[in-house]
């Protein structure tokens, strides 16, 4: 009796119809979205004095004169200042034009001073901006003066959220589809701030008050792929 050989690319397509390979699920990519909304706790404050005399020394005497009545102005609430800074005094000469034809132009002496602080407890602010008008101080405050002392956990709670949301998205999905959601293969991970109106006080005016600080949003968003089972 003839003993029969199989072919070897026979036989093993033989065994792998014997073999359940489990079919692949597949990849699912989508993205998700946290926000967390907040009032700004603190501000970042620089005040400047300037004083202009056709002599130096009289130009940095007005400038220390003011600086003097501010810092008894500002003494009840000096230690919650912080980063306080007001040493340094600039000094330039800047040329006036004639004013008569066959004059010769003016040289000026301008000094200033510049204070610069964060305050972290905002019912002062209001106080403070009287004391630096009243001095005739020129400063610029806008919203991006604004922010939150933990600005860094409201951060990472708008990332959680976003991490969360994908893993929501995903599950529903994957429900959807009969499987099920597993590991993250990929994830990218952006965030950023969207900040909402809020009322802008510009120097020398005692009218010029922040009335309502206003609200912001700290956002986060994420996009990942997960496995599907």
């Amino acid at each position: 009796m003839t003993e029969r050989k199989q072919h070897p690319l026979a036989l093993a397509a033989a065994l792998a119809g014997l073999i359940s390979t489990p079919a692949l699920a597949g990849e699912l990519s989508l993205s998700g979205e946290g926000s967390v909304r907040y009032e700004p706790d603190s501000v970042r404050l620089q005040f400047t004095a300037s004083a202009e005399h056709a002599l130096a020394a009289r130009a940095s005497e007005q400038v220390q004169a003011l600086m003097e009545r501010w810092r008894s102005g500002i003494e009840p609430w000096r230690e919650r200042l912080d980063g306080y800074s007001d040493a340094r005094l600039n000094l330039y000469t800047r040329t006036l034009p004639a004013t008569e034809r066959n004059e010769p132009p003016r040289q000026q002496a301008v000094a200033s001073q510049t204070v610069s602080f964060n305050l972290h407890d905002l019912s002062l602010l209001n106080p403070i901006l009287a004391k630096a008008q009243a001095l005739g101080f020129t400063y610029n405050l806008g919203p991006q003066n604004f922010y939150h002392s933990d600005q860094a956990q409201l951060e990472r709670q708008a990332l959680a959220q976003a991490i969360a949301d994908a893993r929501s998205r995903c599950e529903f999905v994957a429900t959807e589809l009969g499987q099920s959601c597993s590991d993250v293969v990929t994830m990218s991970i952006n965030g950023g701030f969207r900040p909402v109106p809020m009322m802008m006080a510009e120097a020398r005016s005692a009218k010029d008050v922040v009335a309502e600080v206003g609200v912001r949003d700290v956002t986060a968003s994420v996009s990942v792929t997960f496995e599907l089972d």
